[in-house]
């Protein structure tokens, strides 16, 4: 049985078509590295905006049959930068931890990651975890929860994801 992921770019300029996206092929193209097991994945574009991603959430989570979504871009400071009160919207529990760890491996390659507010948390069986929008800091933040993700699937009853252990090292207790 194969997981199913959505990716989720925010941003108002690549939703108008006049900004190429370059995070969600970086998601895409990070997962297809790291994953082993079967997967479908689903990229959708949004712009910025609170209702507009929430509404992006809801529908992967709740229609979409997603066990995962990973959205890029919003995080940060700026006015429409909506995407964690949006995720505060859907989500029935947080998962702060996601978030801290993101920003700490972050800030040793930029000091700007302070700024960063992204995050993870769940609606259902649906694990939704926030990126920021530049794609080496996809991979960073990717790098450095991922290998809890399967993991905390597999407790949620979600989809099994299996990892390459020489890109990431899944990480599940010995039963």
């Amino acid at each position: 049985m194969s997981a199913t992921v959505a990716i989720l770019t925010v941003s108002d300029r690549a939703a108008a078509g006049i900004y190429e996206d370059k995070g969600g092929p970086a998601i895409e193209a990070w997962l297809r590295g790291a994953i082993t097991s079967p997967l479908v994945i689903h990229r959708q574009i949004v712009p910025d905006g609170r209702e507009s991603v929430a509404e992006a959430f809801r529908h992967w989570a709740d229609e979409g049959g997603a066990d995962l979504i990973l959205a890029t871009g919003g995080t940060g400071p700026s006015p429409r930068d909506l995407t964690p009160e949006a995720m505060e919207d859907v989500v029935t529990r947080h998962f702060p931890g996601f978030g801290e760890l993101m920003r700490a491996v972050s800030l040793r390659e930029v000091p700007t990651a302070i700024l960063s507010r992204q995050g993870a948390g769940t609606r259902g069986k649906t694990l939704i975890i926030t990126l920021p929008g530049k794609p080496s800091a996809i991979a960073t933040c990717l790098d450095a929860v991922f290998p809890a993700v399967p993991y905390c699937l597999d407790l949620m009853g979600a989809g099994r994801i299996e990892t390459d252990p020489g890109v990431c090292k899944a990480f599940r207790p010995k039963a």
